[in-house]
């Protein structure tokens, strides 16, 4: 990995995986997983507020198997206990054994996931746009997940994560198409969520049972005109985790990190401060 990009951070190999995370800051530690979209690493994901939250944390952000500059096996299973073994792998190797995640959509799953199977490493768990319950895949994140690469296609999508049109720029969409047809981004995006799509949210989602025993602080960050991951599914995971607090984010899309930066970084602050 000889290319000189923001998105290139550390590298470690675990059962021979090469693994590309970024790792900044001093403190609690914090895990960010990013979402699925094509083309995201996980700097792209959070490259705004990762800066502001390694000021006060430990602030882990990896490319998860499957996306960005992560090593994928040809052989590799997609499923949420391989992508959990990657995470406490990771953290294991790093020598932190407890941790807070943040998770993005996708990302969100697999936090949800970590803190089931892993409830003694798992301190505090938010929530953004995330999947993690059964429901009816949406039109958007059809797209999303049935993407093929142009630069109309990019558009289209970006126009769909974002509630305020004007992110939609030239510049943008030549950003994130250029990282969708990077190497073999797609060839791997493509094998991730296969038709029927809807077996992608069902593999991903919790049985209700998992998620009620889920007893971590669990904060449910959506936007209300979130057309990737309706907002009705935060309601639902809401009213299925015990601990679970909802944060509706008003004229908001899929994007909170990024249309509303300060309102999400402002959240987090308040709730990894609470009982800490």
């Amino acid at each position: 990995m000889s290319e000189n990009v923001p998105e290139i951070g550390n590298s470690i190999t675990l059962d021979g995986v090469n693994i590309n995370f970024h790792d900044r800051g001093q403190g609690n530690a914090i895990l960010l997983i990013h979402g699925s979209g094509p083309g995201v690493t996980a700097w792209a994901n959070w490259r705004l507020v990762l800066p502001e939250l390694a000021a006060t944390h430990r602030v882990v952000a990896p490319d998860m198997v499957g996306f960005g500059y992560t090593q994928t096996p040809p052989e590799y299973q997609a499923s949420p206990e391989n992508w959990v073994a990657q995470v406490i792998g990771l953290m294991d190797a790093l020598g932190i054994a407890q941790f807070s995640i943040i998770g993005n959509s996708f990302g969100g799953a697999i936090a949800l996931r970590t803190a089931s199977m892993y409830p003694d490493r798992v301190k505090k768990v938010v929530l953004m746009g995330s999947v993690g319950t059964c429901f009816p895949i949406s039109d958007g994140l059809d797209k999303v997940w049935g993407y093929q690469p142009s630069h109309e296609a990019m558009r289209e999508l970006i126009g769909i994560f974002a509630y305020d049109q004007s992110i939609v720029t030239d510049d943008l969409v030549e950003l994130r198409y250029r990282a969708s047809i990077r190497a073999d981004a797609q060839e791997r995006f493509a094998r991730l969520f296969p038709v029927p799509r809807q077996k992608g949210i069902d593999m991903l989602a919790l049985s209700d049972a998992q998620l009620s025993a889920i007893r971590m602080p669990v904060a449910l960050v959506h936007g209300r005109d979130d057309r990737v991951i309706p907002f009705g599914v935060s309601e639902l995971l809401a009213a299925k985790l015990p601990t679970a607090t909802l944060y509706p984010i008003d004229h908001c899309g899929h994007w909170v990190q990024i249309e509303k930066k300060h309102e999400f970084l402002d959240i987090v602050t308040r709730f990894m401060e609470e009982n800490a």
